[in-house]
């Protein structure tokens, strides 16, 4: 079932402090690496503010990984992840509602996110450089999108799809008045793990 309570952002929360201690950074360094302010990490670390897309997104390239990666439960291990059980995650800023999909825990390098990108909703990303090794494909559903890799702009419909490396992703906008409904594909390469 799908759940956007204080559960959830404990959860990011504890995870969050729990990457960045185990890479032994301070909320200082972490700020300094990310881009993203000392009070707004420490306010995210304590569940007191739910993070943006784009903001998570900076956070884990300093910390050296990806969302999917971020957003596993790696405790548990199966090869099946029924779809009662598969984490959502909305971002409090535009609505973008995020399924990890593929089975956590399974040391697998290929990851499935399963996404719904609101109407006129759009996500800029920060330069990435920690993602440099990780690919992603994006297969439209339904909808149309419009993505910004690099210096080009790319326009999905239906049944499109778009490969590109998560480094060179500056944005994703939705520029109907529907709901864009996806899969990102990504193979995380190397330092997933």
């Amino acid at each position: 079932m799908e759940n956007y309570s204080n559960d959830f952002d404990n959860s990011i929360a504890e995870r969050l402090k729990a990457l960045r201690m185990a890479k032994g950074l301070t909320l200082d360094q972490l700020a300094e690496q990310s881009g993203v302010s000392r009070a707004m990490i420490s306010r995210i670390e304590r569940a007191q503010a739910s993070p943006t897309a784009a903001l998570l997104a900076r956070l884990c390239s300093a910390l050296g990984q990806s969302l999917s990666v971020f957003f596993a439960h790696t405790e548990d291990s199966s090869p099946l992840a029924r779809f009662a059980q598969q984490p959502v995650w909305k971002d409090p800023e535009t609505g973008y509602r995020r399924r990890s999909v593929s089975p956590p825990g399974t040391g697998s390098s290929i990851d499935v996110v399963e996404v719904e990108f609101p109407p006129g909703a759009v996500v800029h990303f920060a330069s990435q450089p920690s993602s440099r090794n990780q690919w992603q494909h994006v297969w439209l559903f339904e909808g149309r999108m419009e993505l910004t890799v690099g210096d080009a702009v790319h326009v999905l419909d239906a049944g499109d799809c778009l490969h590109m490396n998560i480094g060179d992703v500056h944005a994703f906008r939705n520029p109907t008045q529907n709901i864009a409904r996806y899969a990102v594909i990504i193979d995380l390469g190397r330092s997933a793990f």
